[in-house]
């Protein structure tokens, strides 16, 4: 795994409620692999992951990929992101596959992945944010 603009920026708390942690990174393919906690209490009476945390987990790993393929330079603030369930997510370790499809110069455009340890895919996504830069993003 390359270095990112990633590794300089401290978790948000809501990064490390989900568990949040890099596993790998091409920055220049604008793509990243993030891994995350599947915890007993994030779970629905049905005793799966609530949809609302695999729709964070999706977007806390799309909107960083952002920011490492622009170098730190932008932030990805969400505009709109369409989650689709494939199957319920258990309890246990996930990750989340991100990509940047395109990024303009004020909105970019990323695809999510978010599958089960052993690597069957529970939910995609896709989302398109608007480009803010670092500096003002995080005063």
């Amino acid at each position: 795994m390359l270095n990112t603009a990633l590794d300089d920026m401290p978790a948000p708390p809501s990064a490390k409620l989900l568990g949040w942690r890099l596993l790998d990174a091409r920055p220049d393919r604008g793509w990243l692999k993030v891994g995350f906690d599947g915890r007993a209490e994030f779970c629905n009476p049905a005793g799966f992951i609530q949809g609302g945390i695999l729709s964070a987990m999706l977007d806390d790993s799309m909107g960083p990929a952002a920011f490492m393929t622009s170098a730190g330079r932008f932030y990805a603030t969400t505009i709109s992101l369409t989650v689709n369930f494939l199957a319920p997510a258990k309890p246990g370790p996930l990750i989340v596959e991100a990509q940047v499809i395109q990024l303009g110069k004020t909105v970019v455009f990323m695809e999510g992945k978010l599958m089960a340890h052993g690597g069957a895919v529970l939910a995609t996504a896709s989302t398109t944010a608007r480009l803010v830069e670092a500096a003002r993003a995080f005063r």
